[in-house]
């Protein structure tokens, strides 16, 4: 099978650090590949909230910076070096400069090869799953090893990943309790596996979490809030209780003085997807749980909206006000 490429392709990227008006839909030269490189034609891109975290300076890029974390599409070009994959594969990838209609690709990356005929709602799935599944995944395996009867503290439960860990504590036998802002947004946490409730609009966190757990204190904390829950989730875990801290949505924890954990033997650990799927054995065990748990049906992935590549803007601005529930997908244009 033979594909046309051009020359150029339309791309969202940020030029600049600051609002929403750094963000350009633009013309852009599609990538050229090395021997060793595949080229991806993209038909869904997911939406993260680091994008934000590019745009707002929190984590430093060279500009133009083309956004984009992840995608499904096709192969529509290969180095001659390449084997393991053949012109017009259907394939899901872990990737920077995603929110394009092409990206170049190293053939032995964070890449799996999707069936042959994959419909387009699983490849809506696997752009929608694939980074937040892995993220929850490797959280819950090594971050913090969960283990049945384990009360967890979630924050952000009817986001992309608090949806994903609802289900897989419950798979695992563990507690979750649900930190979300709406009555609206704890019922879909709670049909995803959440045992527990928690409005953060009308409820004190901590008061709860010390109710649930007769004032002992959670086993683990997922935390992708960062500078405001920092405080109530310390004071949240119990003795030998273990902070995942993955996320910044409202800001930097300030720096911390190290002893402030040893009153309760606190461990802290602040971990990146990326550490833990380095290897390719480890990207094969996680990539394998993922596939497995979509194609079984067991993994439940709950899409919010799909927005034209063009309308990135819009999306930004929805994931960041915190309204919306599950994920959100940018339809590449083709």
């Amino acid at each position: 099978m033979e594909y046309t490429i051009p020359e150029t392709q339309k791309v969202v990227l940020i030029d600049g650090v600051g609002s929403y008006n750094v963000i350009k839909y633009e013309n852009y030269p599609v990538p050229l590949i090395s021997d060793k490189d595949l080229l991806i034609k993209n038909k869904y891109a997911g939406v993260n909230y680091i994008e934000s975290y590019f745009r707002k300076g929190i984590y430093p890029c060279e500009k133009p910076y083309v956004l984009g974390r992840e995608a499904t599409g096709t192969v529509v070009a290969r180095g001659k070096g390449v084997n393991n994959f053949e012109i017009g594969d259907q394939v899901a990838y872990i990737s920077g400069s995603t929110f394009a209609q092409y990206t170049k690709f190293s053939s032995k990356g964070t890449i799996v090869k999707l069936p042959k005929e994959t419909s387009d709602e699983t490849m809506k799935l696997y752009a929608a799953g694939l980074l937040q599944a892995l993220t929850a995944l490797s959280l819950t395996n090594e971050a913090y090893h969960v283990k049945k009867g384990d009360n967890i503290l979630v924050y952000a439960a009817a986001g992309g990943v608090g949806l994903i860990l609802n289900q897989l504590l419950r798979m695992k036998g563990a507690h979750s309790i649900a930190v979300a802002s709406t009555d609206e947004k704890l019922e879909i946490a709670r049909k995803c596996g959440a045992e527990y409730l928690i409005n953060s609009s009308k409820e004190n966190i901590l008061e709860r979490v010390l109710e649930i757990t007769n004032g002992e204190g959670v086993n683990a904390s997922f935390d992708s809030v960062g500078k405001d829950s920092f405080e109530t989730t310390l004071a949240a875990l119990k003795r030998k209780g273990v902070f995942v801290s993955f996320g910044n949505a409202s800001g930097l924890i300030p720096p911390l003085a190290i002893n402030r954990l040893s009153p309760k033997n606190i461990t802290l650990v602040r971990p990146q997807l990326y550490g833990y799927i380095t290897t390719p054995e480890e990207w094969e065990y996680y990539a394998n749980k993922f596939v497995d748990l979509i194609d079984s049906g067991k993994l439940n992935i709950k899409i919010y909206k799909t927005y034209a590549l063009k309308d990135y803007k819009v999306a930004a601005a929805d994931i960041e006000s915190r309204k919306t529930v599950g994920k959100l997908l940018l339809e590449i244009p083709q």
